[in-house]
């Protein structure tokens, strides 16, 4: 939602849950929430200081926030396409998350790869 326009929000989401139904032809909500399932995060960076060092420190994602991160990260890579309507790239993103593949599923396994990475900080967890 840009500016508040909550409307045209809700427009693009159903147009686009729409057309992934159309391309799969398997019920939208389901495409979503496999969508959903595959790009949502189990660990995530925090940044600690210690002793004068910033530390990334790997966490669990709570529940609320690993759907928050989940909408964000499909959302911000369906607006990084270029080219489109936003109601087709949502709905190509949808269906390439869903399929385990494109931008917000590659961000999820960078983000639990960096966590992988870090994994010998994460005595300092609070």
């Amino acid at each position: 939602m840009e500016s508040g326009k909550k409307a045209i929000a809700m427009r693009v989401t159903y147009d686009a849950l729409t057309i992934a139904e159309e391309k799969t032809g398997k019920p939208a909500l389901e495409v979503f929430q496999k969508a959903m399932d595959n790009v949502t995060p189990n660990m995530e960076l925090r940044s600690r200081r210690i002793g004068g060092a910033n530390y990334q420190v790997p966490i669990e994602v709570r529940p609320e926030r690993k759907t928050a991160l989940a909408l964000r990260w499909i959302i911000n890579a369906a607006q990084s396409k270029k080219g489109k309507p936003m109601r087709e790239k949502l709905a190509e993103e949808l269906i390439n998350a869903a399929n385990n593949t494109g931008d917000a599923v590659k961000k999820k396994m960078d983000v639990h790869r960096m966590a992988e990475a870090n994994k010998a900080f994460a005595h300092f967890a609070w």
